[in-house]
């Protein structure tokens, strides 16, 4: 009799553990295959939020199969304390496996709302838009100008909310002064942002910031990759480029970036100014000029006088030989790159044609015709 019972309860010992077995195998399958997920969702894990919660999120959102098979691996793995705040954007398909890593790995969050501050040649705006997840694209709640505009009640609500994130972007060709300021506006950012990076040393681009971070980090950063877009630039420099120093190639774009905004003309502009360069012409550029007269701080906003055109100025180049001093402005990549790699022309002046473009001419007299296109193109606006 002991016998026998001794037999049975081997027996259900050995059958339970082939099942727990098999509930564990089928679990860990569950783990890693492909998930549940058919539209791309936004997860948002919130400050001082736990596993139990995110794990009945996902499920509800369809995009894991079981709660409990999510919440017992992050256990297992021992991921159920790196959990990090923010909003990740879920991929149809990801596996639990894949979501645990998203959410316990950190880094910058990839869907949700997002703040952009962008720093223009002439305003500085505000944009608040939102990831879509299902399309993949950003839609626009607001939009508007700081310090100028009504600040809309959406950008208020947005900004205070816990996984907002926030950027801010330059604009190709804004002076370090426009950029300080700017900074300055920012009410998210903290502390002074000290002594004005020299001009040309902040690289136009886009940039996370986040709150209660120090406006000098933010600067730091932005020259740190400035540094590194100018080695980059001047490693892959032409054997025949006509600037002789890294500096020489900074001021050189910084002109350039000035004088056009079409991207496929940087190669023909910088090859204005080198073969001026060469046959020791004088530059004969606006931008510099007016650099002259406000040194970067703020728009001109008018037209240059003849008595700035002739005025003696280390920046204005209808007066002086060579390049100027310093930049004029801070130059992205593309400028750079065109500085020390222009197109072969012999390309000599150049003036807008009326399309946001220019017209480019070897000889002045071609050069006057073309002159004449375009006041005659102003005239007839002016009088619309």
């Amino acid at each position: 009799m002991w016998r026998s019972l001794a037999s049975n309860m081997l027996t259900v010992l050995v059958v339970g553990l082939f099942l727990l077995g098999g509930l564990i195998l089928w679990g860990k399958s569950q783990y890693t295959v492909e998930g549940p997920l058919e539209t791309a969702i936004c997860l948002q894990v919130r400050p001082g939020s736990n596993m139990t919660r995110v794990s009945a999120d996902l499920e509800q959102q369809g995009a894991v199969s079981s709660s409990a098979i999510f919440r017992l691996s992050a256990k297992y793995t021992e991921k159920s304390s790196q959990l990090k705040a923010g909003s990740f954007l879920v991929q149809p398909g990801t596996s639990m496996e894949q979501i645990l890593e998203q959410i316990t790995l950190g880094g910058a969050s990839t869907c949700g709302t997002e703040v952009v501050y962008r720093v223009g040649v002439t305003r500085l705006r505000a944009e608040v838009r939102e990831l879509d997840p299902a399309s993949g694209k950003f839609v626009e709640r607001a939009d508007f100008e700081i310090g100028v505009d009504e600040v809309p009640e959406v950008f208020t609500n947005l900004k205070s909310a816990a996984d907002t994130r926030f950027r801010v972007a330059l604009a190709e060709g804004v002076t370090s002064w426009q950029v300080v300021n700017a900074l300055q506006s920012i009410d998210i950012l903290d502390g002074d942002a000290g002594e004005r990076p020299a001009e040309g040393m902040l690289a136009p681009d886009s940039y996370e910031i986040t709150t209660g971070q120090s406006r000098s980090d933010v600067l730091q950063q932005m020259q740190e990759r400035q540094e590194l877009l100018i080695a980059a630039a001047w490693e892959n420099r032409s054997e025949d480029a006509t600037v002789q120093t890294p500096e020489e190639m900074l001021i050189l774009a910084s002109i350039i970036e000035k004088e056009t905004g079409v991207a496929e003309e940087r190669g023909q502009v910088a090859s204005v100014f080198t073969n001026r360069l060469n046959r020791g012409m004088r530059l004969q550029t606006d931008p510099t000029v007016i650099y002259g007269v406000t040194k970067g701080e703020g728009v001109l906003g008018r037209g240059l006088r003849q008595s700035e055109l002739r005025k003696v100025t280390p920046w204005n180049t209808y007066v002086i030989e060579g390049l100027p001093p310093t930049p004029i402005a801070n130059p992205g990549r593309a400028s750079l790159e065109a500085a020390v790699n222009p197109d072969q022309t012999d390309y000599l002046f150049f003036v807008a044609d009326g399309t946001g473009g220019h017209a480019f001419a070897q000889t002045l007299q071609e050069h006057n015709r073309n002159v004449a296109k375009w006041r005659k193109i102003e005239a007839e606006r002016s009088s619309n």
